[in-house]
């Protein structure tokens, strides 16, 4: 099963180290204690909207471009787990899908 706290806490530690900055410079910046910064990262605590959206700020990232990123990520697990079990709920989107980006360029 995939967790969004989880993946969301990987999107915020991949930035957060690609800017060689540490947890306690973030967790300044952001106004919230490094321990609790953290726990985000590992997936441990979610994160409020208010607090996701300081952490962005100080890492300089737009919160709708990191939920992007995230959305991405879940559909990648979500496709290499398999189809949905039989019985689970289908959630079907107006939208249509987010073009693949390749990251590694």
């Amino acid at each position: 099963m995939v967790l969004l706290r989880r993946m969301i806490g990987e999107a915020l530690r991949r930035r957060r180290q690609d800017q060689h900055r540490t947890l306690r410079e973030v967790s300044s910046a952001a106004r919230v204690s490094l321990g609790y910064l953290s726990e985000v990262e590992r997936g441990q605590k979610e994160a409020s909207s208010e607090l996701l959206a300081s952490i962005c700020d100080a890492l300089g990232v737009r919160l709708a471009d990191l939920l992007r990123e995230v959305s991405d990520d879940v559909e990648l697990a979500e496709f290499a787990t398999g189809p949905p079990r039989v019985g689970a709920p289908m959630v079907v989107s107006a939208r249509p899908p987010a073009p693949m980006v390749d990251r590694a360029a």
